[in-house]
């Protein structure tokens, strides 16, 4: 990674010339965290994240003032993306037109959106070309104040206890921000509508079942020290935070993959720091544990049956 310094630098990436800039702007000013710092970390993650990315549509947070600065939302990819950037076209029916994705199937194209302040990456439940079909199943678990992480760990067994009875494999990731999220891998052929209506089906359930903890309704005013489990991520036009992508925080903290060990003894010690990892912390898991959210892209599971 070349120094930091003000000017634009060229670097070559993967055999692609890439121009670079502002590596010394301060984008986490809690830490001093620079743009550098966050392209030399989406660089070094990039072994485990981008299995995560490839052929999924891409949705971007940009921050072009750091992470407590104004952000937009990006889908198009920008015109004037490289011509080595690979796109993903998606049929918008608002638009009536194709919507071309990114698609950062390969380190050049993750440094090159990670230039253009794309501090958070989104991606879509699918995997291209089966862009109506999700890949996983995905609960968000949302505290409301004051419950926190904690309480949503608590969710997460519970919704564990339920897959586990069905025997299908679960992964939980926390959210990098102040919840949790449980991904149920697929990888067969499945239609958002059952996904989603199994989700919202099983989300109300469980909050008939404990309605001192878990929330299923949208309304926010509802939310009040429970956990919302929001069961509306599985719908074709939402994204979710992609694994391994830094948030726009206090701090540069990671949505990470955990382990259920490592849930367990967050209940038991309620310390919500526990997890909450920054990015250099991230790093230093994956060089210990590998990816552990690389199965989510393999295994191949069915729902059970439900009404």
């Amino acid at each position: 990674m070349p120094s930091n310094n003000k000017t634009k630098t060229m670097i070559d990436i993967g055999g692609h010339k890439l121009k670079i800039s502002n590596l010394d702007k301060v984008f986490y000013p809690a830490t001093g965290f620079t743009k550098g710092q966050m392209l030399d970390y989406y660089i070094r993650i990039a072994p485990v994240l981008l299995p995560h990315l490839n052929n999924r549509p891409l949705t971007v947070k940009r921050y072009p003032n750091g992470a407590q600065g104004k952000f937009f939302y990006q889908k198009e990819c920008p015109v004037h993306h490289p011509d080595w950037v690979k796109t993903i076209p998606v049929w918008s029916g608002s638009n009536n037109r194709n919507i071309n994705f990114c698609n950062a199937a390969d380190l050049p194209t993750l440094v090159w959106a990670a230039n253009l302040a794309a501090l958070e990456l989104h991606t879509s439940l699918s995997v291209a070309p089966a862009v109506h079909q999700p890949s996983f199943l995905v609960f968000d678990l949302d505290p409301g104040p004051p419950a926190t992480i904690v309480d949503c760990a608590q969710v997460g067994l519970l919704l564990k206890e339920y897959f586990d009875r069905h025997k299908l494999q679960s992964f939980p990731k926390t959210s990098g921000s102040k919840g949790l999220q449980l991904y149920i891998p697929l990888n067969t052929a499945v239609s958002y509508e059952h996904t989603k209506h199994f989700a919202r089906v099983l989300a109300g359930r469980f909050q008939g079942k404990y309605p001192g903890l878990i929330v299923a309704n949208m309304k926010k005013s509802l939310r009040s020290g429970k956990v919302f489990i929001d069961w509306s991520q599985n719908d074709e036009h939402k994204t979710t935070v992609c694994v391994y992508s830094l948030r726009a925080k206090e701090h540069p903290t990671v949505s990470t993959p955990i382990t259920w060990e490592e849930v367990v003894t967050l209940v038991d010690q309620k310390k919500p720091e526990l997890l909450s990892f920054a990015a250099d912390q991230v790093l230093q898991r994956t060089a210990k544990l590998g990816d552990l959210f690389a199965p989510v892209l393999q295994i191949k599971q069915k729902l059970p049956a439900i009404e």
